[in-house]
């Protein structure tokens, strides 16, 4: 049993986030999430007004592992930090439109909400597609519980859709908002060429190509539309996920977790053995059998 002493966080071992979340396709995931965020105009515009994309992209994909990290597996203290922290920053932060001239806020509810729902949407279509045992009550059951890190950037938990059926919903809803302009197009760019030490040049054309390649592929294909690059049918891009879910969840848990900042070892450690996270241990907790489709309400 794991100790009852510790801070189980906001989620806890017995959500399916904590489960999740220690896949290693989240990976594959979070660059899926950047694909599609990059989608809306304002949104896109606020990250690339207020910081030097290009530069610092690398630092900005870590700070949201680490963000993701907290919140999941982190103290209740250590997650509203982080998400106070969030919101601190965007509500300094504000970006113009260069065709009206308009002034706003980062913080718009609207695009907070954009940026949640395709953050969390990519998560989940990713997870289900590439075989991790995701049901469909636990896909509802993973959305619901995301209205917690909805509050923690600034989103009202009642705004946020709450299942798939209400996810799909959002998606219809805002697409005609979805453009790929230069923005977007930035984005795209320094996924698929992101600048490297010379040295390293031949691990980003043999690895992470390939891993930007599958996540742009994973998208629904209004997206590719949108890029005006086309991807493999779908059926062949679920073969991919799948292989390499199957190859990533081959290296031992325990190595993968080593990497800084070392969030499910320091929360194993907090709570006891028993919290490890592990796949197998979302069956347990659904009452409702379900085979997990193809993923995705996007």
């Amino acid at each position: 049993m794991a100790a009852t002493d510790g801070d189980p966080g906001l989620f806890g071992p017995r959500s399916v986030t904590w489960q999740a979340h220690s896949d290693p396709m989240m990976w594959v995931a979070g660059i899926r999430a950047l694909y599609l965020q990059a989608l809306h105009p304002r949104a896109v515009r606020g990250v690339m007004q207020n910081s030097d994309f290009r530069r610092d992209a690398w630092g900005r994909l870590m700070r949201t592992a680490g963000f993701v990290g907290t919140t999941t597996y982190g103290t209740t203290e250590a997650a509203e930090r982080a998400g106070a922290r969030v919101r601190k920053i965007h509500r300094m932060l504000g970006a113009t439109d260069p065709d009206t001239g308009e002034r706003y806020g980062v913080d718009e509810p609207g695009l907070l909400l954009w940026v949640h729902c395709a953050e969390i949407g990519s998560y989940l279509h990713v997870l289900s597609r590439s075989g991790f045992p995701l049901t469909a009550a636990h896909a509802d059951r993973y959305l619901a519980e995301h209205r917690v890190s909805a509050r923690l950037v600034g989103l009202d938990p009642g705004s946020v859709p709450a299942d798939r059926a209400e996810l799909a919903a959002y998606f219809t809803r805002v697409r005609p908002e979805l453009a790929a302009g230069p923005e977007a197009h930035e984005v795209d760019d320094f996924l698929r060429r992101p600048p490297v030490h010379p040295l390293l040049v031949p691990a980003r054309e043999l690895l992470w190509r390939r891993v930007a390649r599958l996540a742009y592929d994973s998208l629904p294909p209004y997206a590719h539309q949108l890029y005006g690059r086309p991807a493999p049918p779908p059926a062949t891009v679920t073969r991919r996920l799948r292989l390499t879910g199957a190859l990533l969840r081959r290296i031992p848990a325990r190595l993968r977790w080593q990497l800084p900042p070392r969030h499910i070892l320091n929360a194993m450690a907090r709570l006891g053995p028993a919290a490890r996270p592990a796949p197998y241990k979302i069956g347990r907790q659904a009452a409702i059998l379900d085979r997990p489709g193809e993923g995705g309400a996007d």
